[in-house]
């Protein structure tokens, strides 16, 4: 794979008012992208939505000018959620959809991540073309040819019902507590009523976006708020999602953390139990050992992909198998939608609770999670840590020491100036202490 000059793992993002997340640059982008996926001799349109930060507005204008200027049409559909962005733009028929969100990053950052008119990631070719267009100056079409812009007034109500429509009609969540923590993100107007129509009781917390308080102190990242709320309210559980919603873990009733990978162990073990998973499971290169042992036991297949949903994607898509995820709680269940959903996600664990006549805690019972270590360095520009011989020699050394008992990845963040020093294995106080050890030589590396 050739080099990408803008985007990461995850599509563009970064600081506000920083390259390149400026209005000048989203104004090139918007062009660009609309080169790129414009097709001759048809009208051509292109959704717009956005999680709740206060720059949104910003980055909506600047894209929505660029698109015009190409030529393309635009549908804004405002605050939405990641996933929904990915639903309306194969229902509208429409060239791609852009979301302009930083996921679980704090409102001073921001970002764009695309969907293809399938619904679906980019993959790296036309992420590659996109970026040839923006090495080119802006060239505006003739002005009859201007794209036009609407907005979609129906868009929340349409994507509640489509969430509602991926578990049986005969499901209810009726006589279930649960708090709900949407991350003052784009979650807000609709996972809870989502769950409200399908019968559940609510807490809601989390739900009064700002412009400033998306993911602070709330949300996947901080399940500090929602662990409270769940033991105090006497609740079932709690889910938690992030900024943009396509992540979700969640609380079991007496407060533990139940995350990404003991969620997708319990999605593979109950869909095979009810002889509906079809194939195997991916996850990835971070996915919990514990996870792998135990769908092992299962009879179930696991393979790992590169970190990032949209490599679990292709994976998935290559072996035709319908489960993966990440620990970080991003869920990939293809036969209800191509792409990471936290509250499709979060029905779905709601659906296997249903039944199985099981609580959360007694799903994940089947799988023992082995100790893990994560640090995060933070470095000025990112860079592949596997380049440097100080750090490989470190690292060759670690993995000698741990044998057969562990293992070891460092791995440049895909969406901050992050090296993950991530260790995992038998022994908790030995995995500490080797992650400790690589994380010093990585930050002497980059001093």
């Amino acid at each position: 794979m050739s080099q990408r000059k803008y985007f990461g793992t995850d599509g563009i993002r970064g600081r506000v008012g920083e390259q390149p997340i400026t209005p000048e640059f989203m104004l090139h982008l918007g062009w660009a992208a609309g080169q790129a996926f414009k097709k001759a001799g048809q009208r051509n349109s292109v959704l717009i939505g956005k999680d709740t930060r206060l720059s949104g507005y910003m980055f909506e204008s600047a894209l929505e000018a660029g698109l015009s200027a190409a030529g393309v049409d635009v549908k804004l559909l405002g605050p939405m959620p990641t996933p929904a962005i990915a639903y309306l733009t194969r229902t509208f028929r429409a060239s791609a959809g852009i979301v302009i969100s930083a996921s679980h990053n704090p409102h001073h950052d921001n970002g764009i991540k695309f969907f293809s008119a399938a619904g679906t990631k980019l993959d790296d070719a036309l992420e590659a073309e996109i970026e040839r267009w923006l090495d080119k100056p802006i060239e505006v079409c003739e002005p009859n040819e201007l794209g036009k812009v609407s907005r979609v007034d129906d868009a929340p109500g349409r994507y509640v019902e489509f969430c509602k429509s991926t578990v049986p009609n005969e499901f209810t969540l009726d006589g279930l507590h649960v708090v709900l923590d949407c991350a003052h993100g784009a979650t807000y107007h609709v996972a809870p009523k989502v769950f409200r129509e399908l019968g559940a009781k609510l807490t809601v917390i989390g739900a009064e976006p700002d412009g400033l308080n998306i993911n602070l102190n709330v949300g996947s990242t901080h399940l500090e708020s929602l662990k409270q709320a769940v033991t105090e309210k006497g609740a079932d559980l709690g889910i938690a999602f992030d900024g943009d919603g396509d992540r979700v873990l969640m609380v079991d009733r007496d407060g533990s953390e139940v995350d990404g990978d003991e969620l997708l162990y319990i999605l593979a073990s109950q869909r095979r139990a009810e002889g509906r998973l079809e194939g195997g499971v991916v996850g990835t290169l971070m996915t919990n050992l514990g996870v792998e042992l135990a769908l092992q036991e299962l009879d179930i297949p696991f393979e790992r992909a590169k970190v990032g949903d949209r490599y679990v994607m292709e994976r998935l898509l290559a072996n035709d198998w319908l489960v993966g995820g990440e620990g970080s709680g991003h869920m990939v269940i293809r036969d209800c939608i191509g792409t990471g959903d936290g509250v499709i996600s979060a029905l779905q664990v709601l659906l296997a609770i249903g039944n199985s006549g099981k609580t959360l805690s007694e799903l994940r019972s089947g799988m023992n999670k082995l100790p893990q270590t994560m640090i995060n360095v933070r470095v000025e520009q990112r860079f592949d840590p596997l380049s440097r011989d100080d750090i490989v020699s470190a690292m060759r050394q670690a993995e000698a020491d741990l044998g057969d008992s562990g293992r070891i990845l460092l791995r440049a963040s895909g969406t901050e100036p992050l090296i993950r020093v991530m260790a995992e294995g038998k022994d908790a106080a030995e995995i500490a202490r080797v992650a400790e050890t690589l994380a010093e030589v990585v930050e002497r590396s980059t001093a």
